[in-house]
């Protein structure tokens, strides 16, 4: 595993799979075949417009779009200093931002003549859409979920066999995200003519961090034009959490250009700073190689893979997006990291400020939006992505939150 850096300044269109030194494709050779297969089939799908006229529909009338972009009157009030907006990806069918990028592969899959789809799922979001998508496609749907995972997120595990997944439990490493997609990336290995990978962020190998990113652009294309026709100009700032980072960089693309609107990505801080304590990767990792591409990984000096923690599963990844890495690198973006606690707390002030229970991954940006609001000015203009809601966390907040006295 590499420890080389990388400083390239962030371009919008990744050359070759490329965003500065970060991306590629570190796989197999019985996969790149695969790979360059939804290459070419993504780039005429792009350039199809039943394909695209499809997507919109199906993003509309199946998905709901477009989501909501709200103002939290009561939680501005109640911090003082910034105005906040919340763009309401929570209110998606099933739940989250990730039928959107489902949608898209799934529509991939079936031009491609792939009846078979894998995928991995942490928070078990991922694995909802996945098997939704699959269910309204009649396709087979095999989902890979670490055995702690389906223990934190029982809720996603019963919806996902509703919908007519198989879902696999994963024993090994962590039995997390991690873990998962290992598996996930072994099935397609073995069923690589018949089988599609639907990956769930803007992850692994090249295309599918340009891909999943762009079926996710509709988040900050929405929320720019919305906040336009709102308040006549661009926010102050995009806050959203970042675990692979899937949600952040679709509700940030469309305001790369503008060098006025800061984009703030919040990792999950864990329960403390020690490697295996957090999923902090811009605080205590270093670039190299994990899964398919090359990005910032939490890893020892030996380069040896971390365990990490988080109260959220979805945010539960040694490794980010390099497309983040390279906006990292670049400074147009920045990395934060809000803490267990203070996950929780967010979601118990969102929950009775606006009467949203947002999912404990989209808390971690909420968070950070709580802190740096009472710092700015009454003119200033927050956006935080809500990408998820908070049902599937009943389980994980009834114990934490007693814990805490609440």
């Amino acid at each position: 595993m590499s420890n080389a850096t990388a400083t390239e300044p962030h371009t919008a269109q990744a050359a070759a799979g490329r965003f500065g030194a970060y991306g590629g494709r570190y796989v197999p050779e019985t996969l790149m075949a695969a790979l360059e297969e939804l290459e070419r089939a993504y780039a005429e799908a792009q350039a199809d417009p039943a394909f695209t006229s499809e997507l919109d529909y199906l993003l509309r009338n199946y998905a709901g779009r477009p989501t909501p972009l709200f103002h939290a009157a009561r939680l501005t009030e109640h911090l003082g200093g910034a105005k906040i907006y919340l763009k309401r990806e929570d209110l998606l069918h099933t739940g989250a931002h990730k039928i959107n990028n489902c949608i898209g592969q799934g529509l991939l899959a079936r031009r491609m003549g792939k009846r078979r789809i894998i995928a991995e799922t942490g928070a078990g979001q991922h694995g909802v859409a996945t098997a939704t998508v699959c269910a309204l496609f009649g396709m087979e749907c095999v989902v890979y979920m670490g055995e702690e995972d389906m223990r934190r997120q029982e809720l996603n595990v019963y919806r996902m066999r509703l919908l007519g997944a198989e879902v696999r439990g994963v024993r090994s490493g962590s039995a997390t995200l991690k873990d998962a997609i290992n598996e996930a990336m072994r099935d397609w290995v073995t069923n690589v003519r018949t089988t599609h990978y639907m990956l769930g962020s803007v992850l692994g190998a090249h295309p599918y961090p340009t891909m999943v990113r762009d079926f996710h652009r509709v988040i900050g294309n929405e929320a720019r034009q919305q906040i336009l026709e709102m308040e006549g100009r661009l926010p102050t700032a995009i806050i959203a959490c970042v675990g692979g980072g899937s949600n952040a960089i679709g509700a940030f693309f469309a305001f790369i250009p503008d060098a006025g609107v800061r984009l703030i990505g919040v990792e999950a801080g864990g329960r403390g700073t020690s490697l295996g304590e957090h999923a902090a990767r811009f605080q205590g990792g270093s670039p190299g190689v994990l899964q398919g591409t090359y990005s910032y990984v939490l890893q020892d000096d030996a380069g040896q893979v971390s365990l990490t923690h988080s109260v959220s599963a979805g945010l539960d990844y040694a490794s980010i997006g390099p497309e983040h890495a390279a906006l990292h690198d670049s400074g147009r973006a920045e990395y934060v990291s809000a803490n267990d606690a203070e996950a929780l707390n967010a979601t118990v002030t969102l929950a009775r400020m606006e009467g949203i229970l947002p999912a404990l991954e989209s808390a971690h940006a909420v968070a950070e939006a709580m802190r740096i609001a009472p710092t700015l000015q009454r003119s200033d203009l927050l956006i935080i992505n809500l990408s998820g809601r908070g049902d599937k966390d009943m389980g994980i907040l009834s114990r934490e939150l007693k814990l805490q006295g609440a």
